[in-house]
């Protein structure tokens, strides 16, 4: 993690700009992350929309390790001057990538990677993922695939579909050698090609297999599940993990603010609840954000209930003063393939 000092954040939030009008040209569709117009939202209506109109029957759920501590300076400076021919924003670029960090008085300065939060640094990612994995990855779907391949990237997740077996194995071989030349890695752990889709329940069952696996991507667990009408239906809910994570700063938070007013507490609780919903509240996903809201109000009883022993605060009560200060759990986004097709008409 790098901070930059405000000079060098002017200047590269000018050069950004300058780049970002150059280089959107040139990105393709499936890339998202953090790019002007385009939002995690707009990735997972995109992977939502390829998974449930196009016959995807498996997944390679890749995670690139250490992507921002292992990326190449050296072919990062090439790739820009293939398509940057003004050498002062080039000499900028290798002066960022070379500053180094000063830490207790000692500078240290690493030959690869990039400063996580420099304000150029998100870009910079884009730049290098375009030449070694995007245009890769599109030449490799329109001359090797044997059936549909859909893509979706966001900074170093990626997540591909396949119609076939066999064409994820292969990708998923062809990649780990194309990574390699760049300095790249996936994951061991987090990368791996499962059966998902339209007819994996169907077809799992039939082998005597259990349930479909699952996958996460950009906070939610995506899972096959039904219909009420026992059609397939792409269900995503809210990262268990992540949940429990921010209910327990949600629990510090309150200990720090024990002798605050209701009103004072109950102003900041709602608008950390309305941020969580306002990213959270997806179809499908009603049982997590419920569940969420109810474990707020839980930590929030028990932070008043300490400032008193005498405090008589029951249950009753307190969802009383949770439905005055909190928002309601429902959901605020539309359906992906709808958002997708306004965005993205045919």
């Amino acid at each position: 993690m790098g901070v930059t000092a405000l000079e060098d954040k002017i200047v590269q939030r000018a050069v950004v700009e300058i780049l970002n009008a150059v280089y959107e040209a040139d990105f393709l569709g499936f890339s998202y992350g953090f790019r002007p117009g385009r939002s995690q939202h707009d990735a997972l209506d995109a992977l939502a929309t390829g998974i449930t109109t196009t016959p995807v029957n498996w997944i390679l759920d890749a995670d690139i390790q250490g992507f921002f501590d292992a990326v190449n300076q050296e072919w990062l400076v090439h790739f820009m001057e293939h398509r940057i021919g003004d050498t002062r924003i080039i000499r900028l670029v290798q002066k960022w990538l070379k500053a180094g960090v000063l830490n207790d008085g000692e500078l240290s300065v690493n030959e690869l990677g990039t400063p996580q939060g420099a304000v150029a640094s998100p870009l910079l990612a884009n730049v290098y993922l375009h030449y070694v994995f995007d245009l890769w990855a599109d030449r490799w779907r329109r001359r090797e695939a044997k059936g549909k391949v859909i893509i979706v990237r966001y900074a170093d997740d990626i997540v591909v579909g396949y119609q076939y077996e066999a064409d994820g194995r292969r990708f998923w071989d062809a990649m780990r050698e194309r990574l390699a030349q760049f300095a790249l890695t996936l994951h061991p752990d987090k990368t791996r090609l499962l059966e998902f889709g339209r007819y994996a329940a169907e077809r799992r069952q039939q082998r005597g297999l259990g349930k479909p696996e699952t996958f996460t991507f950009l906070g939610f667990t995506h899972v096959c599940s039904k219909a009420r009408r026992g059609t397939y239906m792409l269900r995503r809910k809210s990262r268990a993990d992540r949940m429990r994570a921010k209910l327990r700063d949600i629990k510090e938070q309150l200990r720090k603010r024990m002798h605050d007013s209701i009103p004072v507490q109950g102003t900041w609780l709602a608008q950390v609840v309305r941020g969580y919903f306002a990213y959270h509240a997806v179809p499908m996903n009603i049982h997590a954000l419920q569940s969420f809201r109810h474990n707020v109000i839980k930590l929030w009883r028990r932070t008043l209930q300490r400032r008193s022993q005498k405090d008589g605060m029951t249950w009753e009560r307190m969802e009383r003063i949770g439905n005055d200060w909190l928002p309601p759990a429902k959901i605020l986004h539309p359906w992906p393939e709808r958002r997708f097709a306004v965005k993205h008409p045919r």
